[in-house]
């Protein structure tokens, strides 16, 4: 099973940036989908954004297309959320995941603890 750390949440204005990082442990890294994920107060968690083991596809939530990307580096075991312009709404707890099997999100294999983003406006 992969362990993942999620690092980088803060506190930041309206209109802000923010980049997260998760650290992943495992052999495997460069072969795994990787992803990030958000859970607001009283809300269930969404899916934010994805990216492929190359890192050369990924796909977002409609809320943030424009504003954030995905990236990855195989070398450090690490993908990264840059998080630009952001609004109040992007406040939430952010999680790190993999997917189960493959790149089907239906069901995750594993979860990092998370890490919070408050954006004040």
């Amino acid at each position: 099973q992969v362990q993942l750390v999620e690092s980088g949440g803060g506190l930041v204005q309206a209109g802000g940036s923010l980049r997260l990082s998760c650290a992943a442990s495992g052999r495997s890294f460069s072969s795994y989908v990787m992803g990030w994920f958000r859970q607001a107060p009283g809300k269930e968690r969404e899916f934010v954004a994805a990216i492929s083991w190359s890192g050369v596809n990924t796909k977002y939530v409609d809320s943030v297309k424009g504003r954030f990307t995905i990236s990855r580096d195989n070398a450090k075991n690490t993908v990264y959320l840059q998080m630009n312009s952001l609004k109040p709404e992007d406040t939430a707890v952010y999680y790190c995941a993999v997917p189960e099997r493959g790149s089907d999100w239906s069901r995750v294999g594993s979860w990092g603890q998370g890490t919070q983003v408050t954006v004040s406006s």
